[in-house]
Formats: C-alpha cells, structure tokens, sequence
C-alpha cells in the first residue's frame, strides 16, 4: 500500500490488494497525464520524494483518475513520520491517535513512534476537493453502444414487500430506453401473481420457494437473455435514464463494470459519491456490468445467504481480476430503507450490529470476506475499527448525552461484546473450511 499507516486505518479496503497482474490502482506519477498533474497539489514538506510523488497518486484517485496510466506493481517503505504525516494530512485526529495507540501496543519502539507523531503536530486535515474530471466530456459523449440497443436483463429479487416492488416497476415504466426485460425472483409469502398484471413491462417472473437473496440474484442471471445484467432492489427508486447511463459509461470508460450510487430518501448524492471514479465498492441493488463478466469471476458467493457482504466480495472478485467498474454518479438510485421485508426478516439487515445479546457480532459473513481475502491479522484490526462504533445504537452518533451514556453502557456489556466476537469468529471459520459456494455460469 502506499502508505503502510492505511493498513490500520482500512485494512480490508479493497486497494490493500494487489490484482492478479500484481499490480495497484495508484497512478505512477511521471506517468499521469498534465492536465491531471495540474490540478494535483504538491506537498513539499513530506520527508522523501517518494512520499511526495505517493500522496499526488493518492490524490489523483480520490480526485477520480480513471485512466490508462501506469500503476505502481510494490511500494517503497517509508519513515514513521512521512507515515503520520499522511494520516494526519487526510484523516481525523482521533484516529491518527488510534494508530499512535495501536503501534505502542505493537511493541513498536515507543520514542520512535512519539517523535514521528509529535514532529507532526502542525499538520492540518485537508479535505480533497472533488474536481469532476469527466464531465463536460461525457455530457458532450453520443454513446454508439445505445445506438446498437443492446438488450438489457433488470434483475429485481423481492421478499414481502410488494408495496415497495409497485414503485420501482413504474420507475421501469417510464425509461428512455426500452429494449430490456425484468427479471422478478419473487420469495413472498403469500405469493401474488395477479399483481405483476398491472405493469407495461416485459416481466420473466420466477417464483422461489426458498427465500435465498444470493441464489434468487443467481437464478435470475442464468434466466438473463440480455447481454447485459442491470441490478436493482425492491425498494429503490430510480430515475428515468437510469438504464441509458449505466449503458452510456460503459461506453464511455470502455468500463465492464458501471457501479451506480446509493443515497437516502430525503438527501442528496454524497459529496464523495457525486463524480466519476474508479469503484471502490460494488452494491447489487444499483450496478450494470456485461453478462460474460459472470463467466469470468463466476456467480454469488452462497455463503453469505441471509447474511451480509455479498455484494462488497463479489466487488473485491472484479478488482482482483483487472475488471473495470466505475462509479457512476449519474445512475444513482434513492434508497427508500423498506422498514420490512428482504433482509428484515430473515434477521441480519445490519452487518455490525445484531439483532439480539447472544447473536455474533459482526455477522460471521463478514469474518469470513476479510479473513479469506485479507488474512487473520488484518481481519482483527478491522474489528478493531468497527466494533466499538457499532456498540452504539445509531440514534447514539449525533446525540452527545446520549453518546455518553452509550459509553457507560459499552463498558458494562465489553464481556458481552468480547462473547459475540468470539462466536462470530467461531462460526466464520465453519465457512472458511466449507469454502466459497460460488457456481460457474454456463
């Protein structure tokens, strides 16, 4: 990684990994393009060069590169205060002491550790201002692949929550693109036929019995006609050209992969959502990608059934094999948040927090994605980063007295906390000795 201090801070991102070619994401420098490098801010007080050139491709990704310039295959170590320097430089100062704790816990040499952190002091957080690289040329760009009007597969699972389904598949009803089917996995209980009868769409309805999310997304992908596989949800929302601009940046970024953005009913786009980039997360509620990339890296992982990450392992699956996906900004969804149905029901609709004392924390999925792909070692520092902010309710985060008794509150249940993390733990490793159930798409 490029700075070695980022393993603590996000030690199973997706870019802590090398791809199957060995390399990284990060642009080598003298490689990047001019008018990237003048919109890039040198900073000149890093110790090395090295570090400078690292913190300009750095930028340059979180300013959302997206180009064909050479990328770095190993990174140079760096000293402790380059190191800090760049944590402090782009992440909040609690967690520049979080890791300053951690390295004294790691027997790291102690005045090492305070010199590179206290020589540091006066550097401020900066926040990186987004520039829309892309813009004025995607708006200009007449995409040829929706002239060739390829046939799109919209692939929609759905468990009790037909209320929620009646939205999205009038948003289907009036898209500006119309060469596309719906497939419909439907697991509800009671199951209402008669209800699809009410919409002008060419609708392939798959009854399920079994309420599986993983293997209603696969069935459905086997059942695809289309050459390419459009994902959604059951209770979003979506915008009239939500099809031809995921087909429009395939086109344009000669992409395989366009990964729409999520936001919440009521809000707008993320600031940090709202420009082109490479895709640093997959979400199968709002994504198109070619059906023959299914081929390539397979189905679902069915080991993640009534749990969570599937969708974040299949996205790491595409990284890993070179496969380009670009966040997409301009197919974004509203994420309505069903307050039932789908995932509710089945017990684990929050991967961190669960449902009852004696449930594992977080869900052993999740244990099983970083420990498989990122080892032990950088699975326990995840859980470090996570588990004490998700021993507080959510309705805790913006409330300062009830944050603080939140903190009384996690002190008195740490044994609870330490039982579920073990059991969690346990039962991840039943998966990984299972293995991946992930099947081949013929």
């Amino acid at each position: 990684m490029l700075f070695s201090f980022l393993k603590y801070l996000q030690p199973t991102h997706y870019f802590q990994l090398q791809t199957k070619t060995k390399t990284s994401i990060f642009p080598k420098v003298e490689t990047l393009p001019q008018t990237v490098l003048n919109k890039l801010i040198t900073d000149n007080s890093y110790q090395s060069e090295i570090a400078k050139n690292y913190d300009l491709s750095w930028q340059a990704i979180q300013k959302g590169y997206i180009g064909d310039a050479s990328t770095y295959k190993e990174f140079q170590k760096l000293s402790i205060k380059d190191n800090y320097h760049f944590i402090r430089k782009y992440f909040n100062p609690a967690w520049v002491f979080y890791v300053l704790m951690l390295r004294f816990f790691s027997f790291k040499n102690p005045l090492k550790e305070l010199k590179g952190w206290y020589t540091t002091r006066h550097i401020k957080r900066v926040e990186i201002n987004t520039i829309f690289l892309y813009n004025n040329e995607y708006k200009d760009f007449n995409s040829t692949l929706i002239k060739t009007n390829p046939k799109v597969s919209v692939v929609i699972p759905t468990l009790n929550r037909y209320s929620y389904l009646k939205d999205v598949l009038k948003d289907l009803e009036h898209q500006d693109y119309s060469n596309f089917e719906v497939i419909v996995v439907d697991q509800s209980n009671p199951f209402d036929e008669k209800f699809y009868n009410d919409f002008k769409l060419n609708i392939n309805l798959i009854k399920q019995e079994e309420k599986a999310l993983w293997l209603a997304r696969n069935n459905a992908i086997r059942e695809a006609t289309g050459e390419f596989i459009a994902l959604s949800e059951d209770d979003v929302r979506i915008e009239s050209n939500w099809i031809s601009q995921h087909l429009k940046c395939l086109d344009f970024f000669k992409a395989q992969v366009s990964a729409g953005v999520f936001y919440p009913e009521g809000k707008k786009i993320p600031k940090e959502r709202s420009f082109f980039a490479i895709a640093s997360q997959f979400a199968t509620g709002n994504a198109m990608l070619y059906k023959d990339v299914f081929k390539n890296v397979k189905l679902f992982d069915r080991q993640f059934e009534k749990q969570r990450m599937g969708d974040g392992e299949f996205g790491l699956r595409l990284y890993l094999e070179d496969i380009k996906s670009v966040s997409n900004p301009n197919a974004a969804c509203i994420d309505v948040k069903a307050g039932e149905g789908g995932l509710r029901e089945m017990g684990s609709w929050d991967a961190f927090r669960p449902s009852n004392f004696f449930a594992p924390r977080p869900i052993p999925s999740v244990l099983y994605f970083f420990r498989r792909y990122f080892g032990n070692k950088r699975a326990r520092l995840a859980m470090l980063r996570t588990i004490p902010i998700s021993i507080f309710p959510y309705q805790f985060k913006k409330n300062k007295p009830l944050l603080l008794i939140g903190v009384i509150i996690s002190v008195f249940i740490l044994p609870l906390v330490i039982f579920q993390v073990y059991k969690s733990w346990r039962l991840a490793s039943k998966k990984i000795n299972e293995g991946p159930l992930i099947q081949e798409l013929k």
